[in-house]
């Protein structure tokens, strides 16, 4: 008898139906084709204990599994439970006049529980494409598919549970959700807020203009100034994220097995921060059978690369595409994936390997020319991809100990998402820019537009603080986003001074 039940494989963030056809006749043999790895062909140990220990068998026959697409490669132990109730189905141990109306995906033990598995957002939503009925997938899995609307989500703890249900004896319950309201109840809701930061009020002047803009920023200054906590709360100022952009974000979690069983959807920004340790593959993605890395975990959020110095060069260096490019391209001999990877990027550094080069109070003990050593393990193409270079100067005792209430991040908030409704007017016909950030040459010639007074300023600045050439198209973007911040159609000569400060790294000198 010929049964046919469907799985999902996943490509890169998609994912693409499987069709696991099952055939038995008379002998004894089990055959397995369509291009499975190693664990996949494992599970006919798994099926076969774990339907003995529930009171199935597999009777001695001759199996035919077929997993078509065969030119896709399917990997891993998800395909159990598809594969078990084809195996019930075709030996008629259970009633298979339904199966075929449902994707079934998870992975057995072997007393018959289904274990959670990774990437079953993308596999419910290619399942709502496809016209399907509705997914069985494990309980733990449930929550994470039900915010796919329009398709029926089952969560199941057992086969028993899967057999009883297609044998009509018992229903399984429904997971449902309010997609709506489960991500607008969620998409504020951080740990940090930026009130939490006593004084450093002009390097959160700069964070708002960087979230406004949606500009890179480094951050300069000794152990202890505030670096990591300023920048663990920059997500909290940026724009909400959409519907859109929060499935997108979910997918790429949900690809690596980073969603929690208890919260289906990632409703705010992400912040990664890998250790300086950190591999180049790790970092963009990649491996044998390539997975999304850190970068596109940051998708929609902040990456936070904390000690930047320390880092390996050839880390750095893989940045440099998708920075520019706002996605990442893992090539393969016989396919290609596209991860999207548009994050800010917040580096942090201490001014020299001491710490303490142009600190207010303590001596730096390096050697000379140290300093710029230490510099110079940041290349100047990486460099010049951030826009922002803030030094961070230690707070005092006084400002520690005051009791005023700082500005909460919601209010600065506020002022944030009026600068980007601006520039998303701007940009409406621009596409792939939604930010100034993502200016090109050609926006900064008709968006960026100066006056002769501030043409004078940019010349006097370039030619006193010996800034150099690339400075001079960062200025004008940090320049038209502070224009932003104050709804001015201009940009305007205060505006571009604001802007030069933030070019510390450019100044000739800088660095002894």
């Amino acid at each position: 008898m010929l049964v046919k039940t469907y799985g999902s494989a996943l490509m890169g963030i998609n994912s693409t139906i499987v069709t696991v056809e099952t055939n038995v006749n008379n002998g004894v043999n089990f055959f397995l084709v369509g291009l499975a790895d190693s664990a996949v062909k494992e599970s006919h140990q798994r099926i076969q204990a774990a339907l003995k220990n529930i009171g199935y068998k597999m009777p001695v026959k001759e199996y035919t599994i077929n997993m078509a697409p065969a030119d896709i490669r399917k990997e891993g132990s998800s395909y159990d439970l598809t594969l078990a109730i084809g195996i019930l189905g075709a030996t008629e141990q259970i009633d298979a006049s339904d199966v075929g109306e449902y994707v079934i995906m998870g992975e057995l033990s072997l007393d018959g529980n289904v274990r959670p598995i990774k990437g079953i957002l993308p596999i419910a939503l290619e399942a709502k494409k496809e016209g399907f009925k509705g997914i069985i997938v494990p309980s733990e899995n449930a929550l994470e598919a039900a915010v796919v609307e329009g398709l029926k989500v089952y969560g199941v703890s057992s086969i028993t549970e899967v057999i009883d249900f297609f044998n009509k004896e018992k229903e399984l319950e429904q997971t449902i959700i309010d997609t709506q309201k489960f991500f607008y109840d969620r998409v504020e809701n951080y740990p940090v807020d930026f009130s939490d930061v006593k004084g450093q009020e002009n390097i959160k002047r700069a964070f708002e203009i960087a979230a406004s803009g949606g500009h890179n920023v480094i951050l300069i200054g000794p152990p202890g100034a505030g670096k990591t906590m300023l920048a663990k709360r920059l997500p909290t100022i940026l724009p909400p994220l959409s519907i859109e952009e929060s499935l997108e974000t979910t997918k790429i979690h949900s690809v690596v097995g980073k969603v929690k069983k208890d919260n289906g959807l990632i409703t705010t920004r992400p912040f990664r921060s890998p250790h300086h340790t950190i591999s180049d593959v790790a970092l963009v993605g990649g491996g044998s059978y390539p997975q999304p890395g850190e970068i596109s975990l940051a998708h929609n959020g902040v990456l936070f690369l904390d000690e930047l110095p320390e880092f390996k060069r050839t880390v750095l260096e893989v940045m440099r595409q998708p920075l520019e490019d706002r996605i990442i391209n893992i090539a393969r001999a016989k396919f290609t994936v596209d991860y999207p990877a548009a994050f800010m990027l917040v580096a942090s550094m201490n001014p020299c390997p001491c710490g303490y080069y142009n600190h207010p109070d303590k001596d730096c003990v390096c050697a000379p020319g140290m300093v710029q050593k230490y510099l110079n393990k940041i290349s100047g193409p990486l460099l010049d991809r951030i826009d922002l270079h803030i030094e961070v100067t230690p707070v005092s005792f006084s400002e520690l100990t005051q009791t005023k209430e700082e500005e909460k991040s919601v209010e600065i908030r506020k002022r944030v998402n009026v600068a980007r409704r601006v520039q998303a007017a701007r940009y409406t016909d621009n596409d792939g820019i939604h930010a100034n950030a993502h200016m090109g040459k050609r926006e900064l010639t008709k968006y960026c537009k100066i006056d002769e007074a501030g043409k004078e300023l940019l010349k006097k600045a370039m030619d006193r603080l010996g800034l150099s050439a690339r400075a001079y198209d960062r200025i004008l973007k940090v320049g038209r986003t502070i224009a932003d911040l104050e709804e001015s159609d201009n940009i305007l000569t205060h505006h571009l001074a604001e802007a030069i400060q933030y070019r510390s790294l450019d100044r000739d000198g800088w660095a002894g």
